[in-house]
């Protein structure tokens, strides 16, 4: 499955599977794989959808890929040796599904709330009861089921036009319209055969449109053997969000984050003068997630590479609203509104001169994450002394999801307050 790049967010619901290379799949010995070993991973169910697509297409689609079937359900495999450069696949814009395709009447009743994803939806609703009348028919028996999804987030974006049983439909298909697509100039599409593709966090590979030429493509951005699984990059995201919204997670993902969320305490005497300066100097843009917002702020930390580097993974917003926390007087507060007018206008983003003052700040955050880290580390082992007898493959999916966003969090936390520890040692000693 596929997600469009650049990115596109789509009300939350995108779902992909796990990334995982089926070389040895094809290679017990060590040995180049023979066509005859390639071919028993094809997808026999879809032997007729690629001169499908390619005759609605009008065009060849790929001349090197082959559907095939991984642990994780429906992959591309090389069907030859590819090297990186080639161009693997292009599906044209007229063989992609897209919110145009929807009947005037219905599209005039879906407000602009719905949005292009709503709509697609809606078409696939359409297209799925019209059953074998469908021209798409050969690609909507082939999407996945409710019970093969895994995305755990559910949209507010619904259409108030849907009610009862359609509503459960609608969701459905909401589910697997965000699972499957790719910002185009049309908006959104949905793209057969090219969102077989599994991920691969360090892949460059992509899928980009040419508008001159009306059509999507990928280039193999590294070489690949006959039966290799072809791999491409969704974006880079998070354990967090792939569960979320992806419905997999990784074992080890090097995109994992946390969500810090921190607040000016009810309280503390300074609370209104400190909200009213968040509020009153520039903060970045609304696209940045680390922004001041009200009482209640988050703020984005990655994994922090080494203890003793400049703590790239620690915004500096969250450094900044720890200095705000940190002060204890209207004068502090005034010269820390002095200081950012004469900058930049964002507000604490300096280093506190007093050192031991810093100290404390950093030590405000230490103590937030070390708190974090307690109540990860207690959940993942009530999580391993759990006993689960008669589990389903859908809850130990589910489960092994958790125990990935856990352990990845938890990696990050634990970087974060070993630089914290480190940049608090070399500033102050505490008695």
């Amino acid at each position: 499955m596929l997600l469009c790049i650049p990115t596109v967010k789509l009300f939350g619901f995108q779902q992909r599977r796990t990334i995982r290379s089926l070389a040895k799949r094809f290679n017990f010995n060590g040995q180049s794989p023979t066509e005859s070993q390639a071919q028993a991973s094809l997808d026999k169910e879809c032997i007729d959808f690629l001169p499908w697509l390619e005759k609605i297409a009008g065009s060849k689609i790929t001349n090197t890929l082959s559907i095939g079937k991984s642990v994780h359900g429906r992959a591309l495999f090389a069907s030859k040796v590819i090297h990186a450069g080639d161009c693997i696949l292009k599906v044209p814009f007229n063989a992609q599904i897209t919110p145009d395709e929807l009947p005037p009447d219905i599209r005039v009743s879906l407000t602009d709330e719905v949005g292009n994803i709503g709509k697609l939806a809606a078409l696939l609703m359409i297209e799925k009861k019209t059953g074998q009348n469908s021209r798409w028919v050969p690609y909507i028996s082939r999407l996945p089921q409710p019970t093969e999804m895994h995305s755990t987030a559910f949209t507010q974006h619904l259409p108030n036009v849907i009610e009862g049983p359609a509503l459960e439909n609608f969701m459905y298909a909401y589910a697997l319209v965000g699972s499957r697509a790719w910002e185009t100039s049309k908006g959104i599409s949905l793209i057969p055969f090219a969102d077989f593709m599994n991920h691969n966090g360090l892949s460059a590979s992509i899928v980009l449109s040419d508008e001159d030429k009306q059509l999507s493509e990928v280039t193999a951005d590294r070489n690949y053997n006959l039966g290799d699984e072809v791999l491409i990059r969704y974006g880079e995201f998070s354990n967090a969000t792939l569960m979320l919204d992806f419905g997999f997670t990784l074992p080890y993902n090097i995109h994992d984050e946390v969500q810090i969320h921190m607040d000016v305490p009810n309280d503390d005497p300074l609370r209104h003068m400190k909200l009213g300066l968040l509020q009153s100097h520039y903060t970045r843009s609304v696209k940045d997630i680390s922004i001041f917002h009200s009482s209640c702020d988050t703020f984005t930390i990655k994994e922090v590479k080494s203890s003793k580097g400049k703590g790239k993974g620690l915004p500096q917003s969250l450094r900044a609203f720890a200095r705000l926390l940190c002060c204890t007087s209207s004068q502090e507060l005034n010269d820390l509104s002095k200081e950012a007018e004469q900058n930049d206008g964002r507000l604490a983003r300096l280093p506190f001169k007093d050192e031991r003052r810093e100290f404390e700040a950093h030590k405000v955050i230490l103590s937030h994450i070390n708190r974090l880290i307690e109540d990860h580390s207690a959940c993942i082992k009530e999580m391993e002394e759990s006993k689960c007898y008669f589990v389903s493959q859908r809850f130990a999916v589910r489960r092994q999801m958790a125990r990935d966003l856990l352990f990845g969090e938890l990696r990050v936390l634990k970087s974060a307050a070993e630089w914290l520890n480190y940049y608090c040692t070399t500033l102050y000693s505490a008695p």
